[in-house]
């Protein structure tokens, strides 16, 4: 079958995406983060991803782009990839289907391919299709080229696809996320920036100190980070160019300099600061440097997160007596409380839908991770742990990253917005802790 009989759409990878991941990889690696499954989906959808043929020339840089896809799958809890071990067939093209063997292997989805040379051999084409065993209809049909360097995301995009096709949701295998690593030295702890693939794959120090970095938060289009940096002795804001290193400061006066948000547009930067002597928040234009302070009471204001529309920013307050979530017009206006129920609610972290708000949920000694419904007043607690903090909701609502501590030490995990599916970051020295979810990069 010629590529052109298929139909095939083609995707490509931005430049700007292609330039980030590449210079990613001159800047020091740090330790692995595994994924371990700890909480299934007993619902979950039975699909095939036959391994795709190499047909490009020298062997594949990587294990094997359908294993990729197969893993982004099952972690989202909605999809029972088969064992590649239980597959009679291994088909690459639609002519070698058996249809009526896969429904005996009682499997909904069917997934074929192949990887080859892109055209000027400058990169790879991974050519795949998905498939309704039932009704023996062709779902996708694609072609997803990447540079040199880049298969595993392209695998990523390909379960990005399939996952959209499948759930009406786009999928958010192909991101990153950022987080806090501390390592004991010699000298005392080293603390990293870390910036990984969101399967925990390809991680990459961005920044490291021997003072303590804080509240990593990604520009609207995953080229910048800003963090707080203890490196001078008192809390500074800076932003970074994730590719390059370049960097600029943005705060650092007397006091408190912590928790930046950026704005859905990437213009505005919101932030707590103690220039008035209490913890306020702030909001400041990076085009023109102009700073306005958003709150003002006696109590502490901190925590500023945006909704997805720009029109509104929430922040934690204990202006009531414990801290709970407050919600203003990103222009300024009365403050409103927002979450009604517990006596601890605090980090939130904002739905794409702008409804839902992940919080750090607490009553007592324990904190677990909740979603609060703005609109039927109800919270969700999805985690079952006793110290889970700093919630990041994934960019398509489907998961929501989190730190927690275990056997002493500070790990990720994640949990289904359901709160059906858990799985757990396994980071091999150090602690983890102040997870950041990229947006998607197109």
């Amino acid at each position: 079958m010629v590529i052109d009989d298929m139909k095939l759409t083609r995707m490509q990878t931005t430049p700007i995406l292609t330039l980030l991941l590449g210079l990613l990889l001159t800047v020091g690696a740090h330790a692995k983060l595994e994924i371990e499954i700890i909480q299934g989906n007993a619902a979950a959808l039975p699909i095939a991803v036959v391994p795709f043929q190499w047909r490009a020339a020298g062997p594949p840089p990587i294990t094997g782009v359908s294993d990729v896809v197969a893993s982004d799958l099952y972690r989202s809890g909605l999809f029972d990839p088969m064992d590649e071990q239980d597959m009679v067939d291994r088909p690459a093209d639609a002519e070698s289907i058996r249809f009526g063997t896969w429904r005996l292997l009682q499997t909904d989805y069917l997934v074929i391919g192949w990887v080859n040379d892109a055209p000027g051999g400058n990169g790879y084409d991974i050519v795949y299709q998905l498939f309704d065993v039932h009704t023996q209809e062709r779902l996708l049909s694609q072609i997803t080229s990447v540079s040199l360097g880049d298969l595993r995301f392209g695998a990523h995009r390909v379960a990005d696809a399939i996952y959209e096709k499948l759930t009406g949701v786009p999928g958010a295998f192909s991101t990153r996320i950022a987080y806090i690593s501390a390592t004991q030295t010699g000298e005392g702890q080293r603390y990293e920036l870390v910036v990984a693939d969101a399967d925990g794959f390809n991680p990459q120090s961005v920044v490291g100190s021997p003072e303590p970095l804080l509240s990593p938060a990604w520009s609207p289009d995953g080229a910048k980070l800003a963090y707080v940096s203890f490196e001078k002795g008192n809390s500074a804001i800076y932003v970074q160019e994730v590719a390059t290193g370049a960097r600029e400061l943005v705060s650092s006066g007397k006091g408190i300099n912590g928790a930046p948000a950026f704005s859905p547009n990437g213009r505005y930067l919101a932030m707590t600061l103690s220039r008035t002597g209490n913890p306020e928040v702030f909001v400041r234009d990076l085009t023109t440097g102009a700073t306005r302070q958003l709150t003002n009471h006696w109590a502490i204001d901190t925590e500023p997160a945006w909704s997805p529309d720009g029109r509104t920013i929430y922040w934690t307050s204990d202006r009531g007596g414990k801290p709970q979530i407050y919600r203003v017009p990103a222009e300024g206006g009365t403050a409103e409380r927002v979450t009604r129920m517990g006596e601890y609610n605090a980090r939130v972290s904002v739905a794409r839908n702008g409804t839902d708000l992940a919080v750090a949920h607490g009553r007592g000694n324990e904190y677990r991770i909740a979603v609060w419904d703005q609109e039927t007043e109800r919270m969700r607690i999805l985690t079952p742990g006793v110290l889970d903090e700093s919630p990041s909701f994934a960019p398509n609502d489907s998961m929501i990253l989190y730190a927690t501590r275990e056997g002493g030490r500070g790990v990720l995990s994640a949990v289904s917005a359901d709160g059906n599916v858990r799985q757990r970051l396994i980071l091999s020295e150090g602690d983890v802790r102040e997870p950041a979810w990229s947006p998607v990069i197109r």
